[in-house]
């Protein structure tokens, strides 16, 4: 039995860790907190500080694998780690580009990916000088995530809300549709694809609201999608689980946004098992459940029953005992035949399903 690690202990730690019961594996969970909601799902537990070196290395030295739930991890002890034997999913080299948001789009530059037009800006007094890049997003280099660490300045007035740190500007482009492609890698190098989804944000809190999938799109949109999303993971050479999120324009371009890593099928990927099937079952729609404004505290989640009782509506809650406005608390997945009916009922949901305090 394999004996793998996971750096994180969040929402798809935890994700993750339910899957592992199916598998015959051994896990442990390095994070800072001991009520997070992967902490009770894994077989060993680790407080401790996911940034710092030592912590990070003594966690993994003695495992056969190691892998992350989130990004911001100390990537100098995952090189270690490699070179003295242990498998790290994706590999430091990956997660390095994968980490800044710098490192990404001059990633995608060199390897002549498309990409929207962008600048490298060192501080605000850089930035102060791109009035005529505008109107673009400026983007955090390295800390932001769900939406933060992102500022949209269409005017030279925005200018002041830009980041004094090293940051992206990038020229905002119009976009018919926002798509994610996630594509498995096996350490064979084997390689599937899951089907496009659409997503579609929050424009109040810049964050991933629901998808659809599959993504309705022209079947020579799809395959550049397709292509530039292969073309982004074969290029990191590296066995892992990618979401490559893109641009679609009205005239069917087609643009590289960002990319992530993902859980969905990590542990057919880490213990070297055939890649799954990734074939679209049914049309689904996955929805966001995330904090209500105004409220911090003891989560209460106001209107479940009735979103239980609803026909093909699965309700995902990670385990946070804590809400607060915009934090992501869970998701609904929902499953139909009929695309606008699948929006209707994300859309009633929302409506319905609310987290809040008592």
């Amino acid at each position: 039995m394999k004996r793998i690690g996971i750096l994180g202990g969040g929402q798809l730690g935890r994700m993750l860790l339910q899957v592992a019961a199916n598998y015959p594996v051994e896990t442990y969970v390095l994070e800072n907190d001991e009520h997070c909601p992967a902490a009770h799902l894994c077989h060993h537990f680790t407080k401790g500080d996911i940034k710092d070196f030592e912590t990070v290395y003594n966690f993994a030295k003695g495992l056969d694998a190691v892998t992350i739930e989130i990004e911001s991890v100390n990537v100098e002890a995952l090189e270690r780690l490699e070179a003295e034997g242990v498998n790290v999913f994706p590999k430091p080299s990956a997660l390095r580009i994968i980490k800044n948001k710098i490192d990404q789009k001059k990633f995608y530059q060199h390897h002549q990916i498309p990409t929207s037009e962008f600048v490298i800006t060192e501080n605000k007094e850089e930035l102060k000088a791109m009035a005529s890049f505008l109107p673009a997003a400026h983007k955090l280099g390295m800390g932001g995530y769900d939406g933060r660490g992102v500022e949209l300045l269409k005017t030279e007035s925005d200018l002041e809300n830009g980041f004094d740190a090293p940051a992206v500007l990038e020229k905002l482009v119009t976009v018919h549709k926002e798509i994610a492609m996630i594509v498995a890698v096996g350490s064979d190098g084997e390689t599937t694809m899951y089907p496009p989804a659409e997503m579609i944000f929050d424009p109040v809190l810049n964050l991933l609201d629901y998808q659809v999938s599959p993504a309705e799109l022209p079947e020579k949109t799809f395959w550049k999608v397709e292509a530039i999303a292969m073309a982004v993971v074969r290029n990191f050479n590296s066995p892992g689980l990618f979401a490559v999120e893109l641009f679609v324009d009205k005239n069917g371009d087609v643009l590289v946004n960002e990319t992530a890593p993902r859980v969905d099928m990590l542990w057919r990927i880490m213990l070297g098992y055939p890649l799954g099937c990734t074939d679209a079952i049914m049309p689904a729609v996955i929805l966001n459940i995330v904090g209500e404004e105004g409220f911090s505290g003891p989560a209460y989640y106001e209107g479940l029953e009735e979103v239980l009782k609803m026909e093909n509506a699965f309700v995902h809650l990670y385990g946070k005992a804590q809400t607060k406005p915009g934090r992501k608390m869970g998701h609904v997945t929902v499953i139909g035949k009929d695309r606008r009916e699948l929006t209707y009922k994300a859309n009633r949901i929302k409506h319905i399903l609310k987290v809040k305090t008592r």
